[in-house]
């Protein structure tokens, strides 16, 4: 089967219900940005959701940041 679709695949087939629970989007200096939040209270950064080019030459919102 094949999707035409932005989307990612693990946005149409989620894998276990569980699995995604520390996950959320949040706000970042105005920035959406997908993270998956640690035991600690960190956030590390999965993606950052954006249509403007040069936010993704940001370093700071590279996947596996860890934000504060």
């Amino acid at each position: 089967m094949i999707l035409y679709t932005p989307l990612a695949e693990t946005d149409i087939f989620p894998n276990e219900a569980g699995e995604n629970v520390n996950r959320e989007c949040v706000s970042y200096n105005g920035k959406q940005v997908y993270v998956e939040r640690n035991n600690d209270g960190t956030y590390q950064v999965l993606q950052l959701l954006s249509t403007d080019p040069q936010d993704f030459l940001d370093s700071t919102y590279a996947p596996g940041t860890i934000l504060k």
